[in-house]
Parts: structure tokens; C-alpha cells; sequence
């Protein structure tokens, strides 16, 4: 282990620095965040910012690493087994404790129980997992994915699925029979009937697919710019999963050039804008890898002046690394929808997917492929790095994050936001009261007007809520007496699209 070459690194996904022992509290989120995701790295005895090795007292050593073991053991379920071990640099001594990734998801926190004391891995901090995150960490203990979970309100006999099996026949050549929908495992038997799998209702053409997954779709948009504002083009896909990569993909050709770079010889080189192949590889990947799971999230492909981004609900693997794209990574999270995309031609080849990325990526010196993960998704951009690099040096982290929420608001809210600009409802009112500071929902009643709290005053306020636009001040107990509500920081950009679109 090179520590000087690993220490220039940024804190992330799998690398955490601490100067002293952190809390018992973080220690344990650290640790069981790191078990749940991909396993990680906290090194005891270096400063973060700025990056520094302070080392620790030879003293120190013997009682923090009980005070770690003593913690794992007492604090984390299931078992954890650390390794600890100490490393010296410069003649200054560091502890590096190795988490790896758990075989047993859930990780937890003893004393809080699952539902409360579940922490995941979010870029560089250690965020509560949602009852979604639990269920998906709980299927991966058990090496089932959610795709492969049966439908039980729809008998497979009555789901319509012949857009789909005319689909399946086209790139085949195969007539979808009962057979190779059991060899696939999209339907199984239960009690004496075939039921469908999850996978099967999000590769039907039946109504009832959007009803279970209202998000299985792509939110495309065309922005003018390089800040997410003003529409040029945008477009929703919700037809069945099966046939979204490519109108997506037709999409984005659609807004970017085709030139011509140079001649050989009598012969003209056209060259896209951007490397399409990678683009076409990571739309697939974002619709194949996606988690379906989570509620409230779609597929966003944002296009710039200066990149084009493609965003996916649910974290990226904990086996894929972006930083090792020619490594020839595999691994599934829906592992009933891969194999059926594989036989429809949708996925080429296992495990090659990086390396057609990063072999396309390598014929445009000037376009950069950027990825992180914003919250429980994950975000690849194709940046162009020439693109006046000036503006893009001032943009501070604080702008990124509001450009990041409008881009959501302006996709997800849009209906709320036309309406809002005609009517001003309550629903803007509600907002512009919590702004000023936060209130009961008696204080936002009289500053309404209302002599109580009505029944539309809930109704909007738990629809403000739902579309986190604002947030309680005591999450954990939603019917305290003392409950009140203050804005968020995507209530205070909707406020301000409301404003700039007003004065458009």
C-alpha cells in the first residue's frame, strides 16, 4: 500500500480520513456504511483539510484500536471483522482500519434497530438508508434481486404483452412461449398459476406497469445553455423498458452535430460531437443497472451546451469501479432483465461494457467523462473541456448543487411549476410562510387566513412534504406537539424558478 499516493486522494465512497478517533456514534455509521456498500479505508491520524499526516503517540495506538474493536463488537450486527493494523510514514504513526464489503446486509447499529440504525455510503458521508435502501440491502444478503419478486395483483395470463413478444420475436427470431418465459424467470408458478416477475410487468405493455412503477421512464430535456432553465426540446419515455434505450439514444442524436472533422483523401470523416457509443452504452447500462425499487425516481438525461448527462436511481455497484473502466467489470443488479436485454442484443457481451466506453472515450481527447453520485443515484457526464473553461473555473460547489436541484424541479415539478405560475396557490403560499422562518401548522394556518387547520392545508402540506420542498423539524416523531415545518433547499430554488419564470 503506497499511503503517500493514496492519502492525495479526495474522501469518498471507500476512503475516509480522521486526524483523532471520531465519536462512537460516526465510528459505528462509518463502519457499518462501509459493510453495507463496497467496503472501505478510514486512516486515524491524518488531518483532511488541509491534507496532512499528524500522525498519532505510540500510546495511543494500543487504546484506539480496543477502543475500535471494542465498538465493532459491541455496537454493529451482524459481525464485522475489521482489520486493523498499524502503518508508519515519515516517522509518524497512523492506524488503517479495513472494512470489508458485508456478505450479510443489513448492516445496522445494534442499539437502534434496523429501521434506524441502517447507514449507507453517500460520496463522502454516511446518510440513514430509507426503508427502500433496507429492502434492496436485505434482497442482496439473500442473493435475490427485485426484479425476479412476483407480481401477485396480475395473473400472468391476463397481462398484456404482445407489443413486447412482437419485440422479442423481431431480435430473436424466437415466438415468446411459455417456455422461454419460465427459462427467462419472468413468470414462475405460485399456488398452481403462473404469476409475473417484476421484470416481466416493466417489459409489458399492459397499464398496469405504470401503476406499479410510475418512474420506470426517462425524463429527456434539452436545455439552452450550460444551466438547466430554459427547454429547447424535452421528452418523457414510458413505454416498456425494452425499447426506452433506443428511443432515448434517438434523442440525444438528435441534439448533437455531426461534423466533419477532416478528409481522407478524397473521402469526408464525419465525427459526432460527442462519443455516441459511449453515450449508447451508458443509456443502457442506466435502464439495465437501474434500481426499480426506489419510489420517485426516474431516468434524466440532461443535454448542454457543454455536456450531456445521464442520471440513474440507485447507487452505482459496489463491485463496479469508474476508476478502473478497462478492468472488465460484471456485475448485474437486476439479474432477470440482463440475461433477457442480452438475448434481445440490448447487451452485446458480459463484462464489456467500461471497456467500449473507455475505447470510445479515447478517439475524443476533448470531451471528459465525469460521474458521481448525487444522493441514492448515479451520474455520468461527458464534459466538453474546451467549452469556455472560464466560466466553468467560477462555478463553486454551492452553484453545483442548485444547478443540480433546479435541473430536478424543472423535470419532475414542471406541471406544479406551470400551474403555480398562473394561480399562486396555497401551495406556494405554504412555501413563501416556512421561508420566513419555521411554523406549526396553526402558525400557517392563521397566516393563511384560516380560522383552523383545514383538510386542504394537510392535503398541500403533505404534498410539500412528498416533493421535499419542505421538511419537518422533527422527522422522527411526525406527531409531536411541538412539530413544525421549515423550507428546504429545493423549496428555495422552486421558489426561485417561480420568480425567474415569472419575470420572463
Amino acid at each position: 500500500m503506497n499511503l503517500l499516493r493514496k492519502i492525495k486522494l479526495p474522501e469518498g465512497r471507500r476512503l475516509e480520513f480522521k486526524q483523532v478517533l471520531p465519536t462512537k456514534s460516526e465510528l459505528a455509521k462509518t463502519i457499518v456504511s462501509f459493510a453495507n456498500d463496497a467496503g472501505g479505508e478510514l486512516f486515524i491520524g491524518v488531518k483532511d483539510n488541509p491534507r496532512e499526516i499528524t500522525g498519532l503517540t505510540v500510546d495511543q495506538l494500543d487504546s484506539i484500536e480496543n477502543q475500535i474493536s471494542n465498538i465493532v463488537n459491541d455496537q454493529c450486527s451482524p459481525t464485522i471483522l475489521p482489520e486493523i493494523t498499524f502503518v508508519e510514514e515519515n516517522n509518524k504513526k497512523i492506524i488503517r482500519v479495513y472494512i470489508h464489503k458485508g456478505s450479510k446486509p443489513p448492516y445496522f447499529i445494534s442499539s437502534k434497530g434496523i429501521d434506524k440504525g441502517t447507514f449507507i455510503r453517500v460520496g463522502s458521508s454516511n446518510r440513514l438508508a430509507t426503508n427502500e435502501i433496507i429492502r434492496e440491502l436485505e434482497r442482496q444478503g439473500q442473493n435475490i434481486s427485485f426484479d425476479s419478486e412476483l407480481v401477485f395483483n396480475k395473473k400472468y395470463k391476463d397481462l398484456i404483452i404482445d407489443d413486447f413478444s412482437d419485440f422479442f420475436k423481431e431480435k430473436t427470431g424466437e415466438k415468446l412461449t411459455v417456455e422461454i418465459l419460465k427459462k427467462l424467470e419472468l413468470i414462475k408458478q405460485e399456488q398452481g398459476q403462473f404469476l409475473p416477475t417484476n421484470a416481466l410487468v416493466l417489459l409489458s405493455d399492459d397499464k398496469i406497469r405504470n401503476q406499479i412503477f410510475p418512474n420506470a421512464k426517462i425524463e429527456c430535456a434539452r436545455f439552452k445553455g450550460i444551466v438547466p432553465g430554459n427547454f429547447i426540446d424535452q421528452k418523457t419515455i414510458d413505454d416498456s423498458i425494452a425499447v426506452q434505450a433506443e428511443q432515448a439514444y434517438q434523442f440525444v442524436m438528435r441534439h448533437v452535430s455531426e461534423g466533419t472533422e477532416d478528409y481522407k483523401g478524397v473521402y469526408r470523416n464525419d465525427r459526432w460531437e460527442y462519443p455516441m457509443i459511449a453515450i449508447r452504452e451508458v443509456i443502457r447500462n442506466a435502464i439495465i443497472h437501474r434500481d426499480y425499487s426506489l419510489t420517485g425516481k426516474d431516468i434524466k438525461i440532461a443535454i448542454f451546451d457543454d455536456k450531456v448527462e445521464i442520471t440513474s436511481p440507485g447507487k452505482l455497484l459496489p463491485t463496479v469501479d469508474f476508476n478502473e473502466m478497462d478492468a472488465g467489470q460484471s456485475d448485474v443488479r437486476n439479474k432477470v432483465l440482463a440475461p433477457v436485454f442480452k438475448r434481445l442484443g440490448i447487451i452485446e457481451q458480459w463484462g464489456n461494457g467500461l471497456q467500449l466506453i473507455s475505447d470510445d472515450l479515447n478517439e475524443y481527447p476533448e470531451i471528459k467523462l465525469a460521474w458521481k453520485e448525487p444522493g441514492v443515484a448515479f451520474r455520468v457526464s461527458f464534459v466538453k473541456t474546451n467549452y469556455n473553461q472560464q466560466l466553468e473555473s467560477q462555478l463553486e460547489s454551492q452553484l453545483e448543487l442548485q444547478l443540480e436541484l433546479q435541473l430536478e424541479l424543472q423535470l419532475e415539478l414542471r406541471h406544479e411549476l406551470e400551474y403555480e405560475m398562473k394561480h399562486e396557490s396555497m401551495y406556494t403560499h405554504i412555501l413563501l410562510i416556512v421561508k420566513e422562518k419555521a411554523s406549526s401548522k396553526k402558525e400557517i394556518s392563521r397566516e393563511l387566513g384560516q380560522k383552523s387547520i383545514s383538510s386542504q392545508l394537510n392535503i398541500v402540506s403533505n404534498k410539500l412534504l412528498k416533493d421535499n420542498l419542505i421538511e419537518r423539524t422533527i422527522p422522527d416523531k411526525p406527531k409531536s406537539s411541538k412539530q413544525q415545518y421549515k423550507i428546504t433547499e429545493r423549496g428555495i430554488v422552486f421558489l426561485q424558478l417561480l420568480k425567474d419564470k415569472k419575470a420572463e
